[in-house]
């Protein structure tokens, strides 16, 4: 049995990607941005998966990132403009689709 390639393959969206931390490790309030970019990939899961391991190698890290790797508790927004905006935070367990409330 051959595999459907039409099937399997995904397509790719772009985003606006924002990263929000707190100015110190383990707080849950004040998360500031720290950095923001547009990457292309075919889902929210597949965006969260990239940020997380660019932000988290040295040699992949942006040569103008200036802000810690990327730890638990920390907030991406996933920005699809005409879609609307989507708030996740890294848990012990993984990404966490959130309220924007909890951004300040």
């Amino acid at each position: 049995m051959g595999l459907n390639l039409f099937a399997v393959k995904k397509r790719c969206q772009n985003y606006d990607i924002t990263i929000f931390q707190t100015p110190k490790y383990g707080e849950n309030k004040g998360y500031e941005r720290v950095y923001r970019m547009k990457m292309e990939a075919a889902g929210h899961d597949e965006a969260l998966h990239h940020v997380f391991c660019t932000f988290n190698v040295s040699d992949r890290v942006p040569r103008d990132y200036e802000a810690r790797f990327i730890l638990t508790g920390d907030i991406v927004l996933i920005d699809e403009v005409k879609r609307g905006q989507t708030y996740y935070k890294l848990l012990s367990g993984g990404w966490t689709k959130i309220n924007r409330v909890h951004v300040r």
